[in-house]
């Protein structure tokens, strides 16, 4: 096969393809090949399909940086991500990262440990690439700690952070998500029910705890001690060995935990939910196809990321972000849950 006269030039004089040589390709001006590339409506159609012959056939890659000098704008939005294997951060990761493109931004993501310099090495690299606003996972206070040390002027948005820490918070309810499913066994007839907690040191985890506890104050039943889990199934697991005498029902963090624990319980010869109910937090895809199903509450990741980048974009076109509430966890009623036998 003869390689392209185009490509043999270029290999010659080892360097990558320039705007300038797609437009000589294409037997146009530079000015037009960036109309192309923008989008612009008014190109002919054969004058695009000329250009983006040429770009094809040279292997074009527009230059981010060339296109940042010549405009002041990157049209990209950073988004700081923990690098833990979790249902919520990846759900979390893919909705804002499918939000950003849809708004005609594109998103450049890393992820880092959770902790300070971890965190704060990852906002450097994001800073450096001349993001026009960032999105941020921030699941502890290691991270928040990061950004107010840094003084990032950006706007900025936080998942998973509560309200008043950094930029503006956005994302589910995770305390009245949590309720709504410790009131759902109440209501079942439950008076001995029991938290597996996530870590102590998450921002999620003291928020669902929150909501546990204050409809167990409103119930009026007997606090039982908290089980600090760890957000596996190996943590809930390992709680099913030690949860208080005559627990007829659990309420577990997240889903994870939650199956692990189901298969402790499982172990130790109880069965759900003729022994003990369980319900867990954010709905899976497997939840629904667990042996029994599993009693949830379900947080909309498409929703919450669609909120945090239309919050971006009002900002960086010059409106007033609107406030965003928090989103409302809807719970999900399977066969993990039932009244208790006696």
């Amino acid at each position: 096969m003869v390689e392209p006269a185009a490509n043999r030039t270029l290999a010659a004089t080892r360097r990558a393809p320039s705007m300038q040589d797609v437009a000589e390709i294409a037997g146009v001006s530079h000015q037009t090949v960036s109309r192309v590339l923008n989008g612009h409506a008014s190109i002919r159609p054969e004058t695009r399909e000329r250009v983006e012959a040429a770009i094809a056939e040279l292997g074009y890659r527009r230059n981010l940086a060339a296109r940042t000098l010549a405009t002041s704008r990157s049209r990209s939005i950073g988004v700081l991500s923990p690098a833990v294997p979790q249902f919520g951060v990846t759900s979390s990761l893919l909705a804002v990262e499918a939000a950003i493109r849809e708004a005609g931004y594109q998103p450049l993501v890393t992820a880092a440990a959770v902790e300070h310099a971890a965190s704060v090495d990852g906002l450097e690299f994001l800073l450096d690439q001349s993001i026009e606003a960032l999105v941020v996972i921030a699941p502890h206070a290691s991270v928040t700690r990061a950004i107010d040390e840094l003084k990032i002027d950006l706007p900025l948005v936080a998942l998973q952070a509560p309200d008043g820490v950094i930029g503006q918070a956005i994302g589910v309810d995770h305390s009245s998500g949590t309720r709504l499913a410790t009131e759902h066994l109440v209501a079942l007839g439950h008076r001995r029910i029991q938290h597996v907690s996530g870590p102590a040191h998450y921002f999620e985890a003291v928020s669902r705890r929150a909501g546990f506890d204050d409809a167990v104050r409103d119930a009026a039943l007997e606090p039982l001690p908290i089980i600090e889990g760890d957000w596996t199934a190996v943590g809930g697991h390992a709680a099913a060995a030690v949860l208080a005498p005559g627990v007829t029902a659990v309420v577990c963090a997240n889903d994870q935990t939650a199956i692990g624990l189901m298969a402790g319980l499982e172990a130790a010869g109880q069965r759900v939910p003729d022994d003990v109910s369980v319900t867990g937090f954010d709905d899976i895809p497997e939840a629904p196809y667990l042996r029994p199903g599993l009693t949830t509450v379900r947080q909309d990741f498409d929703a919450i990321g669609r909120a945090a980048v239309d919050a971006l974009v009002r900002r960086l076109a010059g409106s007033e972000a609107a406030a965003v509430e928090r989103l409302r966890a809807e719970l999900v009623v399977r066969a993990s849950t039932a009244p208790p036998r006696n």
